[in-house]
């Protein structure tokens, strides 16, 4: 029997012997029943194994590896179709790699539509931009062609180089904002130009303001002040603008004010400091004309009460000029007063610019301020300096200075000497010749050594330069001629590449300070001319000249004055240059100016 036993241990198969070891000796039947039916199973799995059929692991692995793939190829189609509901990333997600490429060509695409709106923005700035060079009309068409053409290279730059950069065409990207920032600043500037020619053009108006004034410790500080006060007013100078401020005065008051009439202004002024009226109504326009006779007169006075006065400018000659073609002359009026560059005021600054635009000649004739003249329509026959012209109105400088050349004057343009000292610094200074030299007085401004030559000014050292009259050889005369030194060098630095370099302080300067009837049309007309036909001008200076005298004036009525008496020799000459201008001549001694 034991031996029974021993054959049937013998003949167990190997793996069923051991699980029996593992579970031990003991055990009951079914237990060791069952071990031999584990055995037997694993027995089996081994010999199938050795035929190598798939197990049930194997089987797993390749299922879940064809799920992967599966969703892998979905992603991708996703990614492909939509990339903004792409879930691939750079990095892995959800224990699955991210898909480079998709991603790759998703950040394309983003930079391609920005490179897009780059360009578009780049195209809007630049149909601005033409848009402001049309409507400033001072440009050639040839110059708005190349301009054009230009700027579709630009574009045609900017949209290539999107399209056919394989990375990011960050290059195209940088020069599209770079073209936006500079034809959007050039648009800027253009209107801004625009704007202040047609503020200082066309305006063809003047303006008296009358005012009211009282001793500077007067304690009124207001017409209402003054409501009880003796006025003292004057009717023959200017008489219409005093009697419009005293009805505007009784108006505003509610009673009618006492008056004390006084031949002229002069008088109204002696009455005042005499404490025979406590208030004078009179023409801020006669300021200059009291300081000549009560020394420092503006600062003996305050003003409680001012009325201004508009009125047009007469000059239906200027409408039919053709600038392009016909010669013209414009009578350029120097100023210093405070307020709107339109006030009526004595002119210090005299000078004619006689222009043929066909032979590029100009003549400057600057003539003194103190020339004995008759001043047509206002002074009746008598004679005036020509600078108190200026007290009734551009436009009868304009008719003296016309009378005394025979000749018409087209168009006028007054310059504030603020705008002078602004428009020199915007140009970087102005190179002039001087004749003399000399040192300026206070009364200029500024205390300066002026050397015979050149001489580089800055603003303020033009405008010394300009003024003085006391420490010169010839005085006025030798004055004019300076004047017209600085005007030149400032004619050779406009038509220079220094007018761009200035172009927004120039613009700064001259809104405000220099006022002309020649219309917009006109300085554009003259503007595009040069620019498309080029060329030097020729620009020839003159001075009038006179000797000094003590006379009676009109505008100062019991007062001698001083004054110069005309050449009659000088006057002449002056008239046959500017019909030589008229008639296409060139001087040969002419300053060439390119």
């Amino acid at each position: 029997m034991a031996e029974k036993r021993k054959n049937v241990r013998n003949t167990r198969p190997a793996g069923s012997g051991e699980r029996t070891r593992k579970t031990g000796n003991g055990g009951s039947p079914k237990s060791r029943s069952s071990a031999k039916q584990s055995g037997a199973r694993q027995g089996g799995a081994k010999s199938a194994g050795s035929t190598k059929q798939p197990t049930r692991s194997a089987q797993d692995k390749r299922a879940q590896a064809q799920r992967k793939r599966r969703m892998e190829e979905q992603r991708q189609r996703v990614a492909y179709e939509n990339p903004a509901k792409s879930v691939i990333g750079s990095g892995k997600k959800n224990g699955y790699p991210g898909n480079k490429k998709g991603h790759g060509k998703r950040d394309n695409q983003i930079s391609w539509m920005i490179g897009v709106v780059l360009g578009v923005i780049q195209a809007v700035a630049s149909v601005v931009f033409m848009i402001a060079l049309f409507v400033l009309d001072m440009l050639p068409v040839k110059y708005l062609a190349i301009i054009a053409g230009l700027l579709l290279i630009a574009l045609l730059i900017v949209f290539t180089s999107q399209l056919l950069s394989k990375k990011k065409g960050i290059a195209g990207k940088i020069f599209s904002v770079l073209m936006s920032v500079i034809l959007a600043v050039g648009s800027f500037y253009i209107f801004k130009a625009n704007g202040t020619v047609s503020e200082i053009s066309g305006s063809g108006t003047k303006v008296d303001k009358v005012v009211v004034a009282v001793l500077a410790d007067d304690p009124a500080e207001s017409i209402q002040d003054a409501k009880d006060y003796s006025f003292g007013v004057q009717y023959a100078l200017k008489g219409e603008e005093i009697q419009e401020t005293v009805g505007a005065i009784n108006e505003e008051l509610g009673s009618a004010i006492a008056e004390t009439e006084y031949r002229s202004v002069q008088e109204q002024a002696t009455a005042l400091h005499n404490g025979d009226v406590q208030a004078i109504i009179y023409n801020e326009a006669y300021n200059g004309i009291l300081s000549e006779e009560f020394g420092d007169f503006g600062n003996s006075i305050k003003v409680i009460y001012s009325h201004s006065i508009e009125t047009k400018v007469e000059n239906n000659a200027a409408e039919q000029v053709e600038v392009k073609d016909d010669t013209f002359t414009v009578y350029i009026s120097g100023i210093d007063v405070y307020g709107a560059i339109e006030t009526n005021s004595r002119s210090d600054v005299n000078i004619m610019a006689v222009v043929n635009p066909t032979s590029h000649q100009i003549l400057l004739v600057t003539t003194p301020r103190d020339y004995y003249v008759e001043i047509p329509g206002i002074s009746g026959g008598e004679l005036d300096k020509l600078t108190h012209a200026g007290i009734y109105g551009v436009d009868a400088s304009m008719a003296t200075l016309g009378q005394l050349y025979d000749t018409t004057i087209d168009f006028y343009a007054r310059v504030n000497f603020t705008s002078l000292v602004e428009m020199v610094d915007a140009l970087g200074g102005v190179d002039v010749y001087s004749e003399q030299a000399f040192t300026t007085s206070e009364d200029t401004g500024l205390v300066m050594n002026v050397v015979q030559g050149e001489n580089h000014f800055n603003g303020q050292q033009a405008l010394a330069f300009s003024r003085e009259r006391m420490n010169v050889d010839g005085g006025d005369f030798q004055r004019g001629k300076n004047q017209q030194a600085v005007i030149t060098a400032m004619i050779k630095k406009a038509v220079s590449p220094a007018i761009l370099v200035g172009a927004n302080g120039i613009l700064n300067s001259v809104s405000g300070n220099v006022d002309t009837n020649m219309s917009q049309d006109q300085i554009q007309t003259l503007i595009k001319t040069q620019l498309s036909d080029g060329g030097a001008w020729n620009i020839k200076s003159v001075a009038a000249e006179g000797t000094g005298d003590q006379q009676y004036c009109f505008s100062s009525p019991g007062s001698l004055l001083y004054v110069t008496q005309p050449d009659p020799n000088s006057v002449a000459s002056i008239k046959a240059m500017i019909d030589s201008v008229e008639n296409g001549e060139v001087f040969t001694d002419s300053e060439v100016v390119q």
